[in-house]
């Protein structure tokens, strides 16, 4: 698949499930983020391999708003995502920002649609040593631990629709009905852990998140790479 590269640069406690949660035994605790845009006519084939890739692994589709400006602008999509995105530019070394950008783990990037290079990167991240991660939702809001994080990092919570749809009115997409999985409509930072230290929270969550995924992971700063991670399943 063709990489599309719009015109810009780079600029202790019994109550908490296991990262593995009810009813997501099979995926691996490995974070999959696809960076996609509805306005991005390359982007539908990466989309769908996400969904292919949600019974793997831990996925989250972030839509960046740069195309928005090109014919159609896409309902999903955030700055904020457009920002994560290019920060993983600079880590990578890109010359510009592109979609659809799968990164894998924040360790490795690649066009969003190469499903050997998806499934190859998620089986060798399977494989690296990674905290635990344990959340689980509770009356005061999101508990939320983490034991044996190999390295300091940031610990991060990601809310996003379990699915959806769109039908596009306008630009590269016109007349297309797209899906989504896990589409993301905020991450923030929420605390930071040190190695061998265990972190513990419990935090309030927004109105309506019942009906959304909750992944937490773990973001180790200056490298990016992903070294834990959790998710629990829309209620």
């Amino acid at each position: 698949m063709p990489r599309a590269v719009p015109r810009i640069l780079l600029i202790p406690f019994l109550s908490l499930v296991s990262a593995q949660a009810a009813g997501d035994s099979s995926r691996a605790p490995v974070l999959v983020e696809l960076f996609t845009s509805e306005g991005c006519s390359s982007c539908p084939p990466a989309d769908r391999l996400l969904e292919q890739l949600d019974s793997r692994a831990i996925v989250l589709s972030e839509h960046v708003d740069y195309w928005d400006h090109l014919g159609w602008r896409d309902p999903f999509s955030s700055a904020a995502f457009s920002l994560r995105q290019e920060s993983y530019g600079r880590q990578f070394r890109l010359d510009s920002v592109y979609t659809p950008e799968m990164v894998v783990d924040g360790a490795v990037e690649f066009t969003g649609a190469d499903a050997v290079r998806a499934n190859a990167e998620i089986a060798k991240a399977a494989r690296r040593k990674k905290a635990t991660v344990r959340i689980a939702r509770t009356g005061a809001g999101l508990e939320i631990a983490v034991d044996d994080a190999p390295r300091s990092a940031d610990v991060y919570l990601a809310l996003a629709d379990d699915s959806g749809t769109s039908q596009v009115a306008a630009g590269e997409n016109r007349g297309r009905n797209l899906r989504y999985v896990a589409i993301v409509r905020g991450i923030r930072k929420i605390g930071s852990v040190r190695r061998g230290v265990e972190f513990h929270k419990v935090m309030e969550l927004p109105t309506g998140s019942g009906a959304q995924r909750i992944v937490v992971f773990l973001q180790e700063d200056g490298t990016g790479e992903i070294s834990g991670t959790a998710l629990l399943g829309p209620l």
